[in-house]
C-alpha cells in the first residue's frame, strides 16, 4: 500500500520527501529534479507503541511502516503526454492513495510555474489533467461494455450504467470519489483504476510563521475542498526540514515549541496517510520484541495472523486477545490474565486497532 506526493514543479514535494523518509531525493528550484519517482518506507509514530517499549522492556521494538512515493511534478498538458505526464500518471495509477502538496507561501527567490502563488488554480490544473485521463478511460471501456449491454448480459449493464455516472461527473470537472457507488459497483470500480478515485489528503505547504494557524492562502483551500470528504493538513515544509536536520530530541523539542508545535507535522503527516490507505496497526508484545503490524481496516483474526506468517493463517486455531487500554491499564499480560480480561477469539473475529495478541496455530 503506497501514498504518492502529487504536486505542480516547486511546491515543496521533494523536500517534504526527504523529511518523511530521510532518503535524500534531489531538492532543487527547477521543475522536474524528481525524475524517477522516489520510494520511502517511512516509520509511523504511535505513542502506544512506547507506552508498550517501557511496560515491556523488550529487546528490540519495530513500528509500523508506510510507503511514500514522490512523484514528478505535473503541468498542464499532461494528459496529452506534456512534461513527463505519462510518466507522472503511471505512476500515480500504481498508488492507493494520493498526497496532494499545494503551495501556500509567498518566496520570490522560489519559482512558480504559473508566475504567481494561487493553491486553488494549481489544485484544478491537477484535478483537470487526472480527470481528462480518466475521462479518457471511461470512454474507452464503454466502448466495449456498450456493445455487452445490448445483448442484456446484466453485468454488463450494470457496468455501464456506472461509467455513464462517472463519465457526467467527470465531463462536468467532478472527480470520480465523489461519484456514491454500492458495494457491487464497488467491485466493478476496482477494474477501472480511475485517478481521480483515489483517496485524496491535501498539505498545505506554508512559511514558519503561519505552521500553527494557516493563513489565508489555507483558509481558501479548506473552503474550496469542504465537499470533498478529504482531510486538509498545514505543514511548514521547510521547517519541517530544518526540524529533520537536528540530531538531538531535546533540541527538535525546543525547535518546536518556540514555533507553537507539541511534535513535527511530518508525524501528523504520516498518521494521515496511514488511515487515508485505510490501515490500522495490532501489537505483538514480548520480551524478545514489541512490534506494531499493519493490517486493513476490518480485517479477521486469521488474516491479521497472516500478516505475521503465511502458516500462521493457514493453521489458525485461535487468537488470544488483550485490548490495548486494559493491557495498559493492566500493566504486564500476566496481570491481564488474572483480571480476566484476556479474551479468545475465533475466525470470525474482526480485529480493532491496538489489540494486543497472541496466535495459536498448527499446521
Amino acid at each position: 500500500m503506497k501514498a504518492g506526493i502529487v504536486g505542480l514543479p516547486n511546491v515543496g514535494k521533494s523536500t517534504l520527501f526527504n523529511c518523511l523518509s530521510n532518503a535524500k531525493a534531489q531538492s532543487a528550484n527547477f521543475p522536474f529534479c524528481t525524475i524517477e519517482p522516489n520510494l520511502g518506507v517511512v516509520n509511523v509514530p504511535d505513542e502506544r507503541l512506547e507506552k508498550l517499549e517501557t511496560l515491556v522492556n523488550p529487546e528490540r521494538v519495530l513500528p509500523a511502516t508506510v510507503e511514500i512515493v514522490d512523484i514528478a511534478g505535473l503541468v498542464k498538458g499532461a494528459s496529452k503526454g506534456e512534461g513527463l505526464g505519462n510518466q507522472f500518471l503511471g505512476n500515480i495509477r500504481e498508488c492507493n492513495a494520493i498526497i496532494h502538496v499545494l503551495r501556500c507561501f509567498d518566496n520570490d527567490n522560489i519559482v512558480h510555474v504559473d508566475g504567481s502563488v494561487d493553491p486553488i488554480r494549481d489544485k484544478e490544473t491537477i484535478d483537470i489533467e487526472l480527470q481528462l485521463k480518466d475521462l479518457e478511460t471511461v470512454d474507452k471501456r464503454l466502448e466495449k461494455v456498450n456493445r455487452a449491454a445490448k445483448t442484456g448480459d446484466k453485468d454488463a449493464q450494470k457496468e455501464q450504467s456506472l461509467l455513464q455516472r462517472f463519465k457526467t461527473s467527470l465531463e462536468s470537472g467532478i472527480s470520480a470519489r465523489a461519484v456514491e457507488v454500492d458495494e457491487d459497483e464497488a467491485e466493478f470500480m476496482k477494474g477501472f483504476q480511475l485517478l481521480t478515485a483515489k483517496p485524496i489528503l491535501y498539505v498545505c505547504n506554508v512559511d514558519e510563521a503561519s505552521a500553527k494557524t494557516g493563513n489565508a492562502y489555507v483558509d481558501k483551500v479548506i473552503d474550496f475542498t469542504k465537499d470533498e470528504n478529504a482531510e486538509v493538513i498545514v505543514l511548514a515544509v521547510g521547517t519541517e526540514a530544518d526540524i529533520a536536520e537536528l540530531e538531538d530530541y531535546e533540541e527538535r523539542q525546543l525547535f518546536l515549541e518556540d514555533i507553537g508545535l507539541k511534535e513535527p507535522g511530518v508525524s501528523i503527516l504520516i498518521r494521515a496517510a496511514y488511515k487515508l490507505l485505510n490501515l490500522q496497526t495490532y501489537f505483538t508484545a514480548g520480551v524478545k520484541e514489541v512490534r506494531a503490524w499493519t493490517i486493513d481496516v476490518g480485517a479477521t483474526a486469521p488474516q491479521a495472523a497472516g500478516v505475521i506468517h503465511t502458516d500462521f493463517e493457514k493453521g489458525f486455531i485461535r487468537a488470544e486477545v488483550i485490548g490495548y487500554q486494559d493491557y495498559v491499564s493492566h500493566g504486564s499480560e500476566a496481570k491481564v490474565k488474572e483480571a480476566g480480561k484476556m479474551r479468545v477469539e475465533g475466525k470470525e473475529y474482526i480485529v480493532k486497532d491496538g489489540d494486543v495478541m497472541h496466535f495459536r496455530f498448527n499446521v
